[in-house]
């Protein structure tokens, strides 16, 4: 077992390994070669009796553990969405580790509690979020989200639910059909029911019709139901399609129904203010939320959740068993009551180490730069008589899709895409991913990986037109 003086040894020896790591990354497959039941197939049955040195463990590490990783910090990492970090943010991380500070209240790490409410004030200037707005780090966007669902029914039950459970009244949430599944989710945990999630067609664009959703609202109010929350996106998953939040806002408002915004990827272009348009109308919200773990170089997991009415959130989730009562509740902000969790790591330490060490121009200057890989990606598909895009770009997301001429089939169409996506994954040099556009199986690019530079994005140009030519 480790001593203080092996603890010190080993720790330099892994800086250098993850300095090395991280330098040498592109050297590894982007996504893992490994098949199913590899990896465990490895790994002995029953745990060991007598203590293993550190370096046969970390041995392991390398030898088992390692192929079976699928490297999101590579620059050639175009998949999903970004989950990057930076090296202000890993060093913090190293520092939360050592403290291991379990931060429930104020006075569990007072530093904590403070530097969350500095960080979280420090972006809401930053990407324009109303100043009477209040902000709190969740884990992830599923859980704010669902903090949002909880906070509307129990808003517009004036609490009963949580004191009494649910009585024979009929909720209903409203989403676009293209809106992120983990709204599902939430609707299901909240016990509001998959079949009261209302989920209205989307444009040429993908965004949300508002007119059909005011529709939706009256028809439900005439048959009993209850509106309880509108789930808007700026940045929809498949698309980053953004929804018009200023007449959502205006609907929210009139019907009085909460109106959440969920911006996971996509708020992180807030800090530029030429993409502050998608946020026109956010006085009108409740609620809204981004990941800095996706695009703004902070590693996961660390979510931004505002909400406007702090005491409905506070009265949905507050509870003070004897244990947890202090003398300076009701002066600090005791953030256990802010949402789901109760005990709560020191994720607001990495956030201010990035922005510090970044800078807002720096900041800036990297997402800038990620927008523009992807107009030069766009360009190339736009161009090429062999591909197609399938949505007009809004941000470093392009969305496009194999389309040789003569071909006429759709199901060809897609299945050549599909074989051409996973011809591609299959070597290792670069990953991407895919979703269904109005049936079409298309191919999706997001550029944001912290160091994806142009010659990645000509490689991935290269590998796709070759792979396309042998499908």
């Amino acid at each position: 077992m480790l001593n203080n003086s092996e603890f010190r040894k080993q720790a330099h020896q892994f800086v250098d390994w993850m300095a090395d790591f991280l330098e040498n990354i592109e050297e590894l497959p982007v996504k893992s070669q490994v098949m199913p039941g590899e990896i465990i197939d490895q790994l002995p049955i029953s745990p060991p009796l007598e203590p293993e040195s550190m370096d046969t463990i970390f041995h392991d590490f390398q030898k088992i553990i390692l192929p079976g990783i699928t490297h999101w910090q590579s620059p050639n990492f175009f998949a999903y969405f970004p989950a990057n970090s930076s090296y202000p943010s890993l060093l913090a991380e190293m520092l939360t580790a050592t403290l291991g500070a379990q931060c429930m209240v104020w006075e569990t790490s007072p530093a904590a509690a403070e530097l969350e409410e500095l960080v979280l004030n420090w972006i809401k200037k930053m990407i324009g979020i109303p100043e009477n707005f209040h902000g709190v780090i969740q884990d992830t966007a599923s859980t704010a989200t669902l903090t949002a669902l909880l906070t509307a029914r129990e808003k517009i039950s004036s609490y009963r639910i949580n004191e009494k459970g649910f009585d024979d009244k009929k909720f209903r949430v409203y989403c676009s059909s293209e809106t992120h599944s983990s709204i599902e989710k939430g609707v299901k945990i909240a016990g509001l029911g998959k079949e009261n999630l209302v989920k209205i067609e989307v444009d040429e664009n993908f965004a949300i019709q508002t007119e059909k959703l005011e529709k939706a609202i009256i028809e439900d109010i005439q048959n009993g139901y209850i509106p309880v929350c509108i789930i808007a996106s700026i940045g929809t998953t498949g698309s980053t399609a953004i929804d018009p939040l200023k007449p959502l806002g205006e609907i929210a408002a009139k019907y009085k129904i909460w109106l959440h915004v969920d911006a996971a990827f996509a708020g992180t272009a807030l800090i530029l203010d030429e993409y502050k348009w998608m946020i026109e109308g956010i006085e009108q919200a409740d609620s809204f939320v981004f990941n800095p773990h996706k695009w703004m170089f902070t590693n996961f997991d660390c979510s931004a959740y505002y909400v406007k009415d702090k005491d409905a959130l506070l009265n949905t989730f507050s509870i003070n068993p004897e244990y947890l009562r202090t003398k300076t509740a009701g002066q600090v902000n005791d953030y256990r009551d802010w949402g789901i969790q109760l005990g709560r790591r020191f994720r607001a330490l990495k956030l201010w180490f990035v922005i510090r060490n970044y800078g807002i121009n720096g900041l800036q200057e990297k997402i800038r730069e990620h927008i523009s890989l992807a107009k030069e990606f766009e360009l190339w598909v736009d161009e090429n008589e062999d591909f197609e895009l399938i949505t007009p770009r809004t941000l470093s997301l392009v969305c496009f899709r194999y389309n040789p001429s003569g071909i006429k089939n759709e199901e060809a169409i897609n299945q050549m895409n599909e074989k051409l996506l996973h011809s591609i994954n299959s070597q290792g040099k670069m990953f991407l991913s895919h979703t269904r556009l109005n049936g079409k199986y298309t191919l999706r690019m997001v550029f944001g990986q912290t160091n994806v530079e142009r010659k990645h994005v000509s490689r991935a140009i290269k590998i796709i037109g070759q792979t396309s030519k042998m499908i």
